[in-house]
């Protein structure tokens, strides 16, 4: 039986003790934080599990496996990588670290012990993406031309990383599930309404054959949207993530081009209509998924969908669409 610890109480790891509670191919053994209120709390609603303010002590329990990472960003780092050179198996909220560098780290000290290293990517997880993301292999949305996404609301404002690193990246993680080209370049623009972390920001990143990611990202929304279309050369998609039913819906609609011999060899464009379709998809939390995923990479199943490198992939572009907030939102290159 794997022993699993959970270590952050706050706001997002609730969530995770419920699903390794949950879970039969699992045995949740210890939560750690360091506010005593908020471990007594959450304790007393799993009276089987130990509870840690010290992480060093958890770390030397023989009885613990698998470490989940629930903590600000910035301690992701130093965590995470304590839990592997302990030999523990490791499970990262988003974003996997605050940098590249400490990504690369991460993703070597865990090739070297030969552990699991997994991030918390949990839309990619989900139902509608996992739909999208079979429909766009089969060739059935056609050729990928746009990805836009609008992910607003009021609040909740983080008092450690700004909007892009809070919320945008779910939608990178989502293109770089959906998307198999690698990025040319990302600009973005954000500007901080309150305090010294950026409230508003909007992302776009080019990729090679005229196609284009747009996110909208904001933190003083009146209402909470969570909006994605995607445009193909044969069908669109329209992804409401908040919709109760139809969470996906597929639009027969496009554009058709033919030149006219005539007029110059112009290029004439006629409009595609067609019906609208929403596919029956199962209803499964997402989260459930990752930390299933997990434990079977864990005891030796097949790698996790976002693995180390699925992190690392995400945080060069939230770094580089950082790096062009602070200069004017200048282009900044996506090397290999």
């Amino acid at each position: 039986m794997i022993g699993v610890a959970v270590v952050g109480c706050g706001y997002w790891g609730p969530n995770v003790v419920r699903n390794f509670s949950q879970l039969p191919e699992c045995e949740l053994r210890a939560l750690c934080d360091l506010d005593r209120d908020r471990l007594s709390s959450l304790g007393r609603l799993y009276p089987g599990c130990r509870l840690e303010q010290d992480f060093e002590r958890l770390l030397r329990s023989p009885d613990i496996d698998a470490i989940a990472v629930c903590t600000p960003v910035a301690s992701h780092f130093a965590i995470a990588s304590a839990a592997l050179a302990a030999g523990k198996h490791v499970l990262v909220e988003k974003p996997l670290a605050d940098t590249v560098e400490h990504c690369e780290k991460l993703i070597d000290l865990a090739a070297q012990n030969g552990l699991i290293l997994q991030v918390d990517h949990t839309f990619v997880y989900s139902e509608p993406v996992r739909a999208i993301r079979s429909m766009l292999r089969s060739g059935h949305i056609g050729d990928l031309l746009y990805f836009d996404s609008v992910r607003i609301n009021l609040g909740l404002f983080r008092p450690d990383v700004n909007v892009i690193w809070d919320l945008a990246v779910h939608d990178v993680s989502i293109i770089n599930c959906l998307i198999p080209q690698k990025p040319l370049w990302v600009s973005c623009i954000g500007i901080a309404h309150y305090g010294r972390f950026e409230s508003q920001a909007y992302m776009t990143i080019r990729y090679e054959n005229s196609l284009l990611a747009h996110i909208h990202v904001n933190w003083l929304a009146p209402v909470k949207l969570r909006t994605t279309v995607i445009g193909g050369s044969k069908r669109m998609i329209v992804y409401e993530d908040l919709s109760p039913s139809e969470k996906l819906r597929i639009y027969e609609k496009g554009v058709t081009t033919s030149e006219d011999p005539d007029i110059r060899k112009r290029a004439l464009v006629d409009y595609r209509l067609g019906n609208m379709t929403a596919p029956h998809l199962e209803k499964t939390e997402p989260l459930r998924e990752v930390c299933r995923e997990f434990l079977r990479a864990v005891d030796g199943g097949p790698a996790p969908l976002t693995p180390g490198e699925a992190g690392l992939a995400v945080v060069r572009i939230l770094e580089a669409a950082q790096r062009s907030v602070r200069n004017s939102s200048d282009r900044v290159l996506l090397g290999d």
